[in-house]
This record gives C-alpha cells, sequence and structure tokens, in this order.
C-alpha cells in the first residue's frame, strides 16, 4: 500500500525541522563564541590602551634627558602609539558598547552596534536620504507658510516638523557614532542647539512680536534648506571622490544622495571598477606626484573618459557623474559665501529678537531665549568655519612647500 499524500508531506516538514533545529543549535554556538570573541576583543583593546598610555607618560618623562637619536625613536614611537588609537577606533566600530548618555535617556540600554559592514553603509545611506528628503520637504512648508497659508495652525506644524527633524537627526548621529562614524565638535551640538531653538518657536504664542519676526525667520529657513541642498550636493560630488582614493572613512562619506534621487542601475562594479583603476594608475604613473593640481585635473579628465566609455557606470553613481560639477574644482571657497551669509542672517535674527524683546509691550520671555539661541549658533558655526578654512589653508601651504 502507497502512503496517503498528507503523510508523505507531514514526514518531508518533520524531516525539514529536525535539520532546523540542528542548524538553530549550530547558530546558538556560533552565537555564543561570537559573544566571548566580542568580550576578549573588547578587554585587550582596553588593556592595550591603558598600557599605551603608561608608555606615552614615560616616554613623555624621558625625552627630556635623552639624546637626538632617542628622541627620534621617541618619536617614531609616539606617532605609531597615536596610530595604533586609530586602529582600536576602528575595531571598537564592530563590537559591541554602552551606549553615551543621551541614547540611554532616549532608547534605554539597548545595543545600537551594527556588526556588519552591510548594515552600517545601509543605515548611513539612510540617515543621507533622510536629510535630503527632509531638507526638501521644509524648503516647501516655509514657501508654503511665508507666501501661501499665513495660519498659526500651519506655523505650529512647521516649527513641529523642525523639531521632530532634529530630534531625529540627534537620535541617528548618535546611532553612527556608535558605529563608527567620526561626527565630532561644535557639529553634533549644533543639532541639539537646533531643536531647542525649534522647540522655543514652537511655543511662542501669537501677538504682535510673533508676527513681526514670523516672515524674517520662514524666509531665514528657506535659505537654510537652500545651502543644505547645495552643501549635499557639494559633498556628495567631493566626498565620493576621496571615497575612491581611500582618503576617508565610509562612515564618513555622504553617500547616496542623488542616487536616490535619480535611481539606480545594475552594473558589473568589478569591470567598471578595473577600468576607473586602470586609468588611475596610468595618471599616477606618469606624474609620481598624486597632490598636485596638475595631476588631480588629469586624474578626473580620465573619470570623465570612464564615465563616457561606461555609462552604466555612471548611472550608478550619479554623484560622481553628475555631482561633481566645474565649480567644485574651487573647493570649499565655493560655499564659503553662501555659508557666512547664512550666519550672518542668523547674527540678524538675533539682533531683530533683541530688539523686539526691549520693546515694552514685549512680554513673551521665547523672544529673548530665541535671540540668545540664534547668537549661540551664529558663534559656533563662524567660528567652526574660520577654524576649518584655516585649517584648510594651512594644509594646501603645507603641500605646495613639500612640492616645491
Amino acid at each position: 500500500m502507497s502512503k496517503p499524500k498528507f503523510q508523505t508531506e507531514w514526514e518531508e516538514i518533520d524531516e525539514e525541522y529536525q535539520q532546523l533545529q540542528e542548524t538553530h543549535k549550530i547558530y546558538r554556538q556560533k552565537l555564543e563564541e561570537l559573544t566571548n570573541l566580542q568580550t576578549t576583543c573588547s578587554s585587550a583593546i582596553s588593556k592595550q590602551r591603558k598600557c599605551l598610555k603608561d608608555l606615552r607618560y614615560s616616554l613623555t618623562k624621558c625625552s627630556k634627558t635623552c639624546d637626538e637619536k632617542e628622541l627620534e625613536l621617541i618619536t617614531e614611537i609616539k606617532s605609531q602609539i597615536k596610530e595604533k588609537a586609530s586602529v582600536f577606533f576602528d575595531m571598537e566600530a564592530y563590537l559591541p558598547k554602552r551606549n553615551g548618555l543621551y541614547l540611554n535617556l532616549v532608547l534605554g540600554n539597548v545595543n545600537v552596534t551594527l556588526l556588519s559592514n552591510q548594515a552600517k553603509f545601509a543605515y548611513k545611506d539612510e540617515y543621507e536620504k533622510f536629510k535630503l528628503y527632509m531638507t526638501i520637504i521644509l524648503m516647501l512648508g516655509a514657501i508654503t507658510c511665508l507666501f501661501f497659508l499665513n495660519y498659526r495652525v500651519t506655523d505650529e506644524i512647521f516649527n513641529f516638523l523642525l523639531v521632530w527633524y532634529y530630534c531625529t537627526l540627534t537620535i541617528r548621529e548618535s546611532i553612527l557614532m556608535s558605529n563608527g562614524s567620526r561626527i565630532k565638535g561644535w557639529w553634533v551640538s549644533h543639532h541639539y542647539v537646533s531643536t531647542f531653538l525649534s522647540g522655543v518657536m514652537l511655543t511662542w504664542p501669537e501677538g504682535p512680536m510673533y508676527q513681526m519676526f514670523r516672515s524674517q525667520f520662514l524666509a531665514f529657513s528657506i535659505y537654510q534648506s537652500f545651502v543644505q541642498f547645495l552643501q549635499y550636493y557639494y559633498q556628495s560630488g567631493c566626498l565620493y571622490r576621496l571615497r575612491t582614493l581611500g582618503e576617508r572613512n565610509q562612515l564618513d562619506l555622504t553617500v547616496g544622495k542623488l542616487r536616490a534621487i535619480f535611481g539606480r542601475s545594475r552594473f558589473d562594479p568589478l569591470n567598471s571598477w578595473s577600468h576607473l583603476q586602470h586609468h588611475v594608475w596610468k595618471i599616477g604613473v606618469k606624474t609620481k606626484r598624486w597632490k598636485t593640481q596638475r595631476a588631480a585635473r588629469q586624474m578626473f579628465k580620465c573619470f570623465g573618459q570612464c564615465f563616457l566609455n561606461q555609462p552604466r557606470l555612471a548611472c550608478a553613481y550619479p554623484s560622481f557623474a553628475e555631482g561633481f560639477q566645474s565649480w567644485m574644482w574651487r573647493g570649499l571657497t565655493f560655499l564659503l559665501p553662501f555659508l557666512f551669509f547664512g550666519h550672518f542672517w542668523q547674527l540678524y535674527n538675533s539682533v531683530t529678537l533683541f530688539r523686539l524683546g526691549g520693546r515694552e509691550d514685549c512680554k513673551e520671555w521665547q523672544v529673548f531665549m530665541l535671540a540668545l539661541t540664534f547668537l549661540v549658533l551664529f558663534l559656533g558655526n563662524s567660528l567652526t568655519t574660520l577654524k576649518v578654512v584655516h585649517q584648510k589653508f594651512q594644509k594646501n601651504h603645507e603641500e605646495l612647500q613639500k612640492n616645491d
């Protein structure tokens, strides 16, 4: 007698179930091994850091009484210690770590470390898309409130959207930093300050003072969104170039913005990349000096030829083909007028609000608080931009001296 059909199906399902149990058992064993390895690596990194810190202290003491040869050796060891610290930072990007104070308050003690490169890059890509799309939405919202809908309700919706946007940015950036992204300094604090400013704007009640500042604030929001979009467009071209040359950490880059707009195309990355490397290698051999401006221009002419010969590569990376325009050769200097105009507009907002706060009929505490906040943003943005410009000029001057 032949077996009934349902009995055969049941036996097949039961056999697959037994295989699943075995696979899950192996998975649990590997997961336990992974956890042990993570703990071992974290402990080893902590131990290495402590030993290197003690060694650096000893070298500093020895450098005061040593001769020239020993001083050169000490300098070399210190340089290697600095390199190891950078390597430890990259290692920790793939190890679980305790969340900072902000993430603990928002998410609790949840592990946000992404263990694979694919997951990290996907999260970074989503972060950049989110910023781009929200910049466009905020620009359209500010234009609508300024020119079409002069209602308190629409203003409240726009200000609430600003609060939500900056709160979300701070959370996402904290997760990126936990996964090895080198976002630090003022640019981290900037979004916290902007969140506070948007919250104060949201609580500002309707009145004569609010109406006097409303149009100026919305116009500033439109310009700010425009500059942010211009900045993303610039970075998506320039930073892809740095990524291609291997001069930046993957999570430090602005990726996926224009590709998200123009769409994705299927292509053979190995063939296209080898073709690109072949052109770059030829230029490097001919010039032998990568940092000269002429060599860089020749290199990117070959990039352009590569895109003409490989249209699929240009479609897949429009930020390289379309994002890197001729005006970008001037580098940061192209963006500086737009950036500084925005910074001084923040100062103008602060001065306007201080004047409004000095009027006898001004009763709202939000006016003075917003004036201080805009002043903080102006000082932070201006000083940080000037610092970046100074470092850039200093670096270019050192490179010119080396080339000469």
